[in-house]
Formats: C-alpha cells, sequence, structure tokens
C-alpha cells in the first residue's frame, strides 16, 4: 500500500486538475473544484499541509485510489 504523501492544498488542487477537475470557486481557505459528469464537488482546504484524514476522504470522493493520486503529483 502506498503511504499518504505530505502535501499542500495547492499541490493536491493542482493534482486534481490533472485528473480532469477544475477550480469552481474558492471561498475564504477553502477551494471548491468539480469534473462535468462527477457527482461530487470536492472541497480542498488550501493549508500548508492537508491532514491525511482529509487527503484521504479527497482521493476517494475524487474516485481515484492513493497511488494514482501519487503519480498526479509527479
Amino acid at each position: 500500500m502506498t503511504p499518504l504523501p505530505a502535501v499542500s492544498g495547492r499541490r493536491v488542487v493542482r493534482a486534481l486538475e490533472k485528473a480532469g477537475f477544475s477550480i469552481r470557486r474558492q471561498r475564504g481557505s477553502h477551494i471548491a473544484v468539480g469534473k462535468p459528469g462527477h457527482p461530487h464537488t470536492i472541497s480542498v482546504p488550501d493549508h500548508g499541509e492537508v491532514r491525511p484524514g482529509t487527503l484521504r476522504s479527497i482521493i476517494n470522493k475524487a474516485g481515484l485510489t492513493v497511488q494514482e493520486f501519487v503519480e498526479l503529483l509527479r
């Protein structure tokens, strides 16, 4: 199993953009991203480091595996 990396909210958004998501809006310290045909709007905290549980939830809502997400970070 691939361990979760320690990443910032901005890096999470960039990785999701590579997977076809786009920024829908930003309000305060959270960025909402979405994808046409995808049932969820995903809220990503714009923090220096996203907590592991929050990151795992974002990855699951995006329909990705941890391994796929790590590859998108590259």
